[in-house]
């Protein structure tokens, strides 16, 4: 998949002229609601997202884009058996979960002119994914905690004390995707993005996906 995404690019760049660009820089900043999806959902819920970005278009349909994207969503609540001591007498108690990703992501972008009513875009390129999941609990006393999704699995009592677990990663990958803008007022747009993660090192997927939608501001 790589290679053909790579193919793709390559070739967009070749045949897409240089000349027909009618703005060099757009700069786009926005923000909204992030909607898992797929597996990923299972284990988070509705959060929100937010970014920054720079496109430079080669051509008013075609752009290179560096763009930065933070999410965050929450995970269910959950219950865990916890003893005061390891192998005692265990009670529920309640777990609770959250997951944040800092994006930076490098891409190619085909998208309608400017000047569309409503525009649609598909979207295509590497990335750099710093991932972090935190479990919490107010329970004190021990526990057992598995769960793929939350990059651990002790089968064997642990301390549980406010933050049982704070697990990061970095990852490299490439992501793939499209979206519609319609104008609101001005340079404001509404915005709704899906967008496809295949990343290195997922315990459970290499493949993350979610929906956006929200408002995005371009000047």
């Amino acid at each position: 998949m790589r290679k053909l995404v790579l193919a793709v690019l390559v070739l967009l760049v070749v045949v897409v002229p240089a000349s027909a660009q009618d703005k060099p820089v757009t700069i786009n900043i926005g923000g909204g609601v992030l909607f898992p999806v797929s597996g990923l959902k299972d284990a988070f819920n509705t959060g929100w997202d937010g970014g920054i970005g720079a496109t430079f278009n080669v051509s008013p349909t075609f752009g290179l884009q560096a763009e930065y994207m933070y999410n965050w969503m929450p995970g269910p609540e959950k219950t865990i058996l916890v003893s005061p001591a390891p192998g005692g007498i265990t009670s529920s108690q309640l777990i609770e979960s959250n997951h944040n990703i800092h994006a930076v992501t490098f891409n190619a972008i085909y998208a309608s002119p400017r000047t569309a009513k409503v525009g649609g875009y598909g979207v295509g390129g590497l990335g750099y994914y710093h991932r972090t999941v935190q479990l919490t609990s107010p329970a004190v006393g021990y526990a057992t905690v598995c769960d793929p999704y939350w990059y651990w699995c002790y089968p064997a009592a642990v301390s549980v004390d406010n933050i049982l677990v704070d697990r990061s990663s970095n990852d490299i990958g490439i992501n793939f995707g499209g979206g519609v803008k319609i104008p609101v007022a001005g340079p404001i747009r509404a915005r709704v993005d899906y967008r496809v993660f295949n990343l290195k090192g997922h315990p459970r997927h290499d493949t993350i996906q979610r929906i956006y939608a929200g408002l995005n501001l371009a000047f």
